[in-house]
């Protein structure tokens, strides 16, 4: 008995029509899905500048959560990517260190402490990420939606010491990974939680 054979029937070539359909329908869909994306839960991020050594150098790259912030509110500790409250189009990262209704006193040796809101209890803050104090005394009290930022590079920080503390509808999100250099690749990196 004969082997039975299957022809080969050679595939079906699409016409230009169907392959540029195809490719646009691929990119709504691939933008579909980023933008939003992009939009609402996370950005990517360079370090400019040294205010936030030795826990950021200037150039790596990150990438911002966006989206922790829209469904809760920053932390003591926290590194968070906000809007400069004198220019919104430039952005900045610094540490949160005081809370709305807190107030943050500096004294003249760089040493940070926080009192709460009814002015009863006192924190001392305990920073291991500062590398380069300053000796400068200040006191600031924050309102019902501000918060006081630093960086952790204090003697070269451009922070709320110099220009008040931040609203919390300019604060864009917080540091989730850093990228690059590879070396120094970490998810929540810098974030410090007071125990």
């Amino acid at each position: 008995m004969p082997e039975e054979t299957t022809p080969i029937v050679p595939p079906k070539k699409n016409s230009f029509r169907q392959d540029a359909w195809e490719t646009v329908r691929f990119l709504l869909i691939a933008f579909a899905i980023v933008i939003p994306i992009r939009i609402f839960v996370a950005q990517p991020f360079i370090v400019s500048g040294a205010s936030m050594d030795p826990t950021f150098r200037n150039g790596q790259y990150l990438i911002v959560d966006e989206l922790s912030y829209n469904i809760g509110k920053p932390s003591r500790g926290d590194v968070a990517i906000f809007k400069y409250p004198k220019n919104p189009s430039q952005y900045f990262i610094k540490r949160v260190i005081g809370l709305p209704g807190e107030t943050v006193a500096i004294d003249d040796q760089g040493h940070v402490s926080i009192k709460d809101a009814s002015g009863t209890t006192t924190l001392a803050l305990s920073e291991p990420y500062v590398e380069y104090p300053k000796d400068e005394a200040a006191q600031r009290t924050l309102g019902p939606d501000e918060y006081f930022v630093m960086g952790d590079n204090r003697a070269g920080s451009f922070d709320s010491r110099a220009w008040g503390p931040v609203p919390r509808n300019l604060i864009v999100g917080r540091a989730f990974l850093r990228l690059f250099p590879v070396s120094a690749l970490g998810v929540f990196p810098g974030q410090f939680r007071q125990s």
